[in-house]
């Protein structure tokens, strides 16, 4: 049998904490590396973050929507999906796992993208 003895003092214990910036959500630094991607005039119409964890790895799940608008929203919007999923991201003490176009399609006057990502903390 384990015991532990609770005379130690809580000086002496060690604490389980987030190191610098690792813990904090990376949504804001991908979505403005997501909007330089499609270019202007875009607007984020969701973004939504989640935490997320395997047995080994924790990070956070994305979802995003993004409106294109002007007379090229079009070839903007097929630029944007074209690689993305291969695309690299900067994210300081996360890294992008997964990030997929979940749909995409026409709207007046602009286009709509919708998409989903996975960040995973970098040890």
């Amino acid at each position: 049998m384990t015991s532990i003895g609770m005379s130690v003092a809580s000086a002496n214990l060690l604490r389980n904490g987030e190191i610098g910036t690792k813990g904090r959500d990376p949504l804001p630094r991908l979505l403005g590396q997501l909007t330089a991607r499609a270019g202007t005039p875009v607007t984020v119409e969701r973004a939504a973050s989640r935490p997320w964890a395997s047995a080994l790895f924790q990070g956070r799940r994305h979802v995003i929507t993004l409106s294109l608008a002007g007379p090229d929203a079009a070839a903007r919007r097929a630029a944007f999906v074209a690689g993305i999923e291969e695309a690299e991201w900067s994210l300081t003490g996360h890294f992008v796992a997964d990030l997929s176009i979940d749909d995409s399609y026409p709207m007046p006057g602009g286009e709509w993208i919708e998409l989903s990502a996975l960040t995973i903390e970098d040890w």
